[in-house]
C-alpha cells in the first residue's frame, strides 16, 4: 500500500480509502449495503490489514447508522493509525437548523458525530455539500473554532465547484483560518468533469483529491455490458442514479476498453480503472465500498496495479471528454505558457 500527503498537510493517507456507505442500510441507503456490525467489522478489519489507514463516513449515511457501526467497531484507543473521516451538511433531523453549514448545525453535527462513532477527535471533517445561504466566514470560523477545540484535526470540502473552493480558500487566508487539506470530489474514467476545474485547482492550491464511487457505482466493473439486462442485486437494478448517464454508447466503449485491458492483464476491471485513477495528477486517495469480502479483495488489490503507459493511452483516448470554452481557446493560444495545473486538463489533448 501506498501512502500520499493529504494536501498541505503532513497527513499521510492510504492512496485506498474504505468507504462506509454499506453500513446500516436505513432509509435510501438500503439500496447501497445493509451490513450490521459483525458484516461490517469483517471488513473493516480486511482493509486494515491489507494496509487502508482512512475508513470514511457521513452523518447522513443510513441517518446516522453507519457512524454508530464504525464506533462500535474502532470506537475509543485506536489501533493501527487508523484515521477517521466524516461528513456534515445534509438534513439530520426535522428542525429548520438541522440542515446546513452554519455554525449551529456545523457544531451539532460534530458533537453528535463524536458521540456516535465513540472517540474524541474526527481526523478529517468534511462539508458534504456546499451550502449557499450560509455566509462562508460562519463556516469556516465554525470548522477553525472546531479545530481549536481539538474535535476535529483537519478539515475538507466535498462536492463543491471550483468558485466555491477557492472562495473557501479566500476566506480561510484573509481572516487566518483553517484551511481546506483536501476535497472528496465524483472523478471516473466515465465521469472527467472534474478534470475542467476540481483538479487543476487541488494541484495549484495543494489539496488533496479523494475520490466517491470510483467504479461508478459499479458501471465499470465489468458487470454491466452493452445490451445486457443489469443484474440483480446491483445498485442500478435498485434504481439508483448517481452518477447520471449522459452518452450511453460511450459508457459502453469506456467498459469494452476496461475489459480488454484487464483480459489482457488477468485482473477484474473494476482494479483497471481504480488503479486508472490513483494513477492521475492530483488523485490522493480512492473510496472504495462493497457488501462482500470478495468485492474488497478485488477492489484492494488496485493499489499493486500499476498500468502501462500504452495502457492508459488506451483508456485516455476513448475516455477523454472534448474541451468547454476557454480550454479550448487556451489550448490553441496559450499552450505555451501553461501550468502544471492547466496541463492537467488540457495536456493531453496537445497531442491530437
Amino acid at each position: 500500500m501506498e501512502y500520499r500527503l493529504l494536501g498541505r498537510s503532513g497527513l499521510k493517507v492510504s492512496t485506498i480509502t474504505m468507504g462506509t456507505m454499506t453500513f446500516g442500510g436505513v432509509g435510501w441507503a438500503k439500496t447501497v449495503g445493509d451490513l450490521g456490525v459483525k458484516e461490517a467489522k469483517k471488513l473493516v478489519d480486511m482493509c486494515v490489514d491489507a494496509g487502508v489507514n482512512l475508513l470514511d463516513t457521513a452523518d447522513v449515511y443510513s441517518q446516522g447508522a453507519s457512524e454508530e457501526i464504525l464506533g462500535e467497531i474502532i470506537g475509543g484507543p485506536r489501533k493501527n493509525g487508523v484515521l477517521i473521516a466524516t461528513k456534515a451538511r445534509f438534513p439530520m433531523g426535522p428542525g429548520v437548523n438541522d440542515v446546513g453549514s452554519s455554525r449551529q448545525h456545523l457544531i451539532q453535527a460534530c458533537e453528535a458525530s463524536l458521540k456516535r462513532m465513540k472517540t474524541d477527535v474526527i481526523d478529517l471533517y468534511q462539508l458534504h455539500e456546499w451550502d449557499g445561504q450560509t455566509p462562508l466566514e460562519e463556516t469556516m470560523e465554525a470548522l477553525d473554532t472546531l479545530v481549536r477545540q481539538g474535535k476535529i484535526r483537519y478539515i475538507g470540502c466535498s462536492n463543491f465547484s471550483g468558485w466555491h473552493i477557492m472562495k473557501a480558500l479566500g476566506v480561510s487566508e484573509r481572516d487566518k483560518r483553517e484551511r481546506f487539506v483536501s476535497q472528496q470530489i465524483h472523478y471516473t474514467l466515465e465521469a472527467r468533469d472534474a478534470e475542467n476545474e476540481l483538479v487543476p485547482i487541488s494541484i495549484d492550491q495543494g489539496l488533496g483529491i479523494l475520490v466517491w464511487s470510483p467504479i461508478a457505482g459499479g458501471l465499470l466493473s465489468g458487470k454491466h455490458r452493452r445490451n445486457q439486462a443489469t443484474p440483480e442485486g446491483t445498485r442500478q437494478f435498485a434504481g439508483w442514479t448517481e452518477p447520471p448517464i449522459r452518452d450511453e454508447n460511450r459508457l459502453w466503449n469506456i467498459v469494452d476498453t476496461l475489459v480488454e485491458v484487464a483480459d489482457g492483464r488477468g485482473v477484474s476491471a473494476a482494479q483497471v480503472a481504480l488503479a486508472w485513477l490513483i494513477g492521475r495528477k492530483g488523485v490522493t486517495s480512492v473510496i472504495i465500498g462493497g457488501r462482500t469480502k470478495a468485492q474488497f479483495k478485488d477492489n484492494l488489490a488496485s493499489a499493486e496495479l500499476k498500468l502501462t503507459d500504452e495502457e492508459r493511452k488506451r483508456l485516455d483516448d476513448v475516455s477523454l471528454q472534448p474541451l468547454m470554452y476557454p480550454y479550448w481557446h487556451q489550448r490553441n493560444t496559450a499552450s505555451d505558457r501553461l501550468s502544471e495545473a492547466d496541463l492537467a486538463l488540457i495536456g493531453p489533448h496537445l497531442a491530437k
